[in-house]
């Protein structure tokens, strides 16, 4: 397995690099075979000239286009769709479309129920066949803790503040909106993460998008992970800062944009900028990969920045009691200066939070679009969220959250581990419960999903344009609510359909992806 380790034997220069890291930090990015390369290319090509010809076919009215396409009226005007996406929309995805949004009709648990559909038209529409596929295996969603359940004794709370306040507010919390529940929530979230304080909002992608304007704008600096997820680029572009990427968890890629932040300043003026800040994720939902944290909090320390971590995926999914990746580390919570999380993973919710110091917050309760403009969040979510967090803090008189973090560590290890064993290439940290397969060829994405549920097993697929043309993949996301006999039966399916469709490409080669761990000449301090 490639990858780099760091759990004190890691060195640079001479440099050992054991004191921030106090447990060993294994990733891997396995390189494909240059015979998949050739193939996944050629795959490609030969798709996209089949889809030019049969565009030629639909000009000449030999056949019916019934895509998205503009008015007969309107064909002097600017083309309102792009080309470009039409034209993959047309030819590729609406072959394979039967394999996302598929109708669930039961709770979303480690297992679900389906209903069959089917096309009659290559896709274009669906019809139901009345059929329900039962017990599908779950292997796709982020229910990372289990807490999204339908069982009468976790739900009898939730029920009750549903009898007590009603669904919905209709309101801001600055109006009428701001209720016990959401000032109890936030106590009990500033207390759980070991901040001064918490802010929450209803919806996790504005928690980003709408949160990051109000910290930075026009004269500031983003330093911006290449992986970053869309809410962080979109709360990025509506800021107005200038934006510059880094190489994905690449601290030394990292270091020279901040270097040169210093010393060149901004752009023609050469003023100094009025705020540098970092944006990462915790654990990166495509890759699998943990964030290189204490490096990260070194380097924004050493060149006065500030550090924005975005725990979408790892709040409650790692750290000894899923307190994120700031436990997972061991770091002091004070040395992120933005928290950032959602409760529509680990806590079976919905919604968002920013956490930090108590100044943080109260400046965002006036100056966030999201905090002033959109509706509270639902007083019964909210009981959701509260009793979950009780349960991982024991406040419920329970183990149980901390059985289910322990159980959901075992079940990434193992999963992980079986994976390598049968020669699949997968991405990420080894302690990562996002699991990324790789398949590579565009015409192994569909095939794969359809046969996995034909063995009542629910896959994410996801390919190019969502990842780049030479990574398409599988994405599975373990969950401590999965037994070790539903993971046994997902990875003897995988086994097959590994041999049966040529997809055990693992060569134990090195990694594709550059660390430049040989180009440090610098010597992180806490």
């Amino acid at each position: 397995k490639s990858g780099i380790g760091l759990g004190g034997w890691q060195t640079r220069n001479g440099i050992a690099n054991g004191g921030l890291y106090k447990r060993p930090f294994n990733e891997s990015f396995e390189q494909a075979p240059m015979y998949v390369a050739v193939f996944t290319y050629v795959g490609f090509a030969v798709g996209t000239i089949f889809g030019y010809m049969r565009d030629c076919i639909r000009t000449f009215g030999l056949e019916k286009c019934h895509h998205s396409a503009e008015r007969e009226e309107q064909k002097d005007f600017v083309p309102l769709y792009q080309d470009f996406e039409n034209f993959y929309t047309r030819n590729l995805y609406t072959r394979i479309r039967d394999n996302w949004n598929r109708p669930i009709c039961s709770a979303p648990g480690p297992q679900f129920d389906l209903m069959e559909r089917v096309s009659d038209d290559r896709n274009m529409t669906f019809r139901f066949t009345g059929r329900i596929i039962k017990n599908v295996i779950n292997i796709g969603s982020y229910n990372y803790l289990g807490f999204a359940e339908t069982e009468h004794n976790a739900m009898k709370r939730v029920g009750n503040e549903l009898q007590k306040y009603g669904l919905g507010i209709c309101s801001t919390r600055q109006e009428m909106g701001n209720l016990d529940k959401h000032v109890e929530l936030e106590n009990l979230l500033a207390e759980f993460l070991g901040v001064e304080a918490a802010l929450v909002f209803g919806m996790g992608f504005a928690t980003n998008s709408m949160n990051i304007p109000a910290l930075v704008g026009k004269g500031c600096l983003i330093l911006s992970d290449e992986l970053n997820h869309t809410s962080l680029i979109l709360g990025a572009r509506l800021s107005g800062a200038t934006i510059r990427v880094f190489k994905h968890n690449n601290v030394q890629s990292l270091e020279k944009l901040l270097r040169d932040a210093i010393v060149h300043g901004q752009p023609r003026s050469r003023r100094a900028w009025k705020k540098i800040l970092i944006l990462v994720e915790g654990i990166y939902s495509m890759e699998g990969s943990i964030v290189r944290l204490p490096e990260i909090v070194a380097l924004k320390k050493r060149y006065k920045a500030y550090l924005y971590l975005d725990e979408e995926h790892s709040i409650g999914a790692v750290g000894r009691t899923g307190r994120g990746v700031v436990e997972y580390f061991g770091m002091d919570p004070d040395d992120i200066d933005v928290l950032m999380g959602t409760f529509t993973k680990s806590f079976g919710a919905v919604g968002g939070y920013i956490a930090g110091k108590k100044e943080l917050v109260d400046y965002l309760r006036s100056h966030s679009h999201s905090a002033t403009y959109a509706n509270s969040v639902s007083p019964a979510v909210v009981e959701q969220i509260i009793r979950t967090i009780q349960c991982l803090m024991g406040l419920d008189g329970t183990t149980e959250g901390k059985i289910r973090v322990q159980q959901l560590e075992e079940n990434t290890r193992y999963f992980r581990k079986r994976l390598h064993e049968l020669g699949f290439i997968i991405y990420g940290n080894d302690d990562s419960p996002v699991v990324p397969l790789l398949l590579y060829m565009p015409g192994k994405l569909g095939a794969f999903a359809r046969r996995m549920l034909e063995k009542k097993i629910g896959v994410v697929v996801v390919g190019f344009p969502a990842t780049p043309i030479m990574e398409s993949r599988a994405r599975f996301c373990v969950s401590a609510a999965h037994t070790r006999e539903m993971l046994d039966t997902v990875l003897n399916a995988l086994d097959e359909l590994g041999d049966v469709m040529n997809l055990k490409y693992s060569r134990n080669s090195r990694s594709s992806r550059p660390e430049l761990y040989d180009e440090a000449s610098f010597e992180l301090e806490d």
